[in-house]
């Protein structure tokens, strides 16, 4: 038999159902070397009512080989108690050449294959390893499902953990407001974006756009969401902060990924904005009657690559009114049904007809136009956008 005990986690155990005497005999005989390998284990009963007694003590029995004609419970019978016994059980039914009444009914009933007395053993042993390897195709697909299942709870669990990880309180103050969303491609994603408070009633703000996929990205994401914070303790401007944080990704980083990142430090009280950037998508200020007006990026490429990465801190004054949108790639290169993008174009363009509106409101349209261009179209990039604006009298 081409069964190896190695590869499974027991040998394949097989119930044999006849009232015949020379019946066990045979068997044990044809299938003596892969017996006494303990790579088969046969079971015998002379009838259905032995051969339900027999499963009862043996539950690790996946094959049953079954004469129709036995006394005290025939085989048709037996293949309907299987049935609610166990449905994964595989029956093989033995009747007499000829008696396709009977065959007919054992399929309808629930027989994997059948057998024609008199017994080939020949024939027997192809039966006997097709249903066997029919059988492990089945406890495979069931592991493989059950490790999909798994692995779909596990990753449920981290999507809440990323999204336990992002801002959920947006500040909605007097003088400013900010809000923000991360809309993962997959499961879980390699964006982020942040908020905190600095010391002298100042605000960092900040959007990265993480290399790959999947959980490696998302994990290498919390790993950078936490080192901004704390370098953001340590450094005194933006470019700073940037450079400090490159510095650290190059020391532990064995995996080579790497972030883009925007990082911005606002005042309230003036609505000063100084930022920098490091291989980052342009951010934009929203102006009243304004077209939306792309920043300037400044040297620096992205985070994690390149030792010694210059950054240049920028400065913008946000008049009452004002807002800057930053956002991540996943906004521009998504894709429609006929592969075209979303571009800069639609996004000035939609910004345009929000620059009036809160925080929220153009957060909330930047999102909606994107998921309106890409309808049902699978995405390759995480979405995410951050929106600050000053508040206070017409600008």
């Amino acid at each position: 038999m081409p069964i190896n005990p190695a590869a499974t986690a027991a040998p394949p155990q097989i119930l044999v159902v006849d009232d015949e005497p020379d019946m066990q005999a045979l068997i044990r005989q044809k299938f003596r070397r892969a017996i006494r390998k303990d790579e088969l284990r046969f079971f015998f009963a002379g009838n259905g009512v032995e051969a339900l007694q027999v499963l009862a003590a043996e539950p690790g029995i996946s094959m049953v080989i079954s004469d129709i004609n036995m006394p005290e419970m025939d085989g048709l019978t037996l293949l309907g108690q299987l049935k609610t016994l166990n449905p994964n059980i595989r029956s093989v039914i033995v009747s007499a050449y000829g008696d396709l009444d009977n065959i007919r009914q054992a399929m309808n009933r629930g027989a994997y294959d059948f057998l024609t007395k008199p017994i080939d053993f020949d024939d027997f042993q192809l039966t006997l390893e097709k249903t066997l390897a029919h059988l492990a195709e089945i406890r495979s697909a069931l592991n493989d499902r059950d490790r999909l299942v798994s692995l779909n709870h596990e990753l449920g669990i981290a999507r809440q953990i990323q999204q336990d990880a992002l801002p959920k309180d947006f500040p909605d103050k007097p003088d400013y407001q900010i809000f923000g969303s991360m809309d993962p491609a997959r499961s879980v994603g390699g964006d982020f974006f942040d908020f905190f408070a600095l010391p002298g009633n100042r605000v960092g703000c900040v959007v990265g756009d993480v290399s790959g996929k999947g959980v490696p990205a998302a994990l290498f994401m919390m790993v950078c969401q936490a080192l901004v914070r704390s370098c953001a303790e340590e450094a005194v401007t933006p470019a700073e902060l940037l450079a400090h944080l490159n510095r650290q990704l190059l020391q532990n980083n064995p995996a080579m990924m790497f972030v883009t990142l925007f990082y911005g430090i606002f005042e309230p009280a003036s609505g000063r904005l100084v930022y920098a950037q490091g291989g980052h998508e342009p951010a934009y200020l929203l102006r009243r009657g304004d077209q939306p007006l792309s920043l300037p990026q400044g040297p620096g490429a992205a985070l994690g690559v390149i030792e010694g990465n210059s950054f240049c801190d920028q400065e913008i004054q946000l008049q009452p009114g004002a807002a800057v949108c930053v956002y991540t790639d996943g906004v521009t290169d998504a894709l429609d049904e006929a592969g075209e993008r979303f571009g800069r174009q639609r996004l000035v363009t939609t910004l345009q007809q929000q620059d009036s509106a809160s925080a929220q409101h153009i957060n909330r349209n930047v999102v909606a136009r994107v998921n309106e261009h890409a309808a049902n179209t699978a995405q390759e990039d995480d979405l995410t956008c951050l929106v600050l604006k000053r508040l206070g009298g017409a600008g």
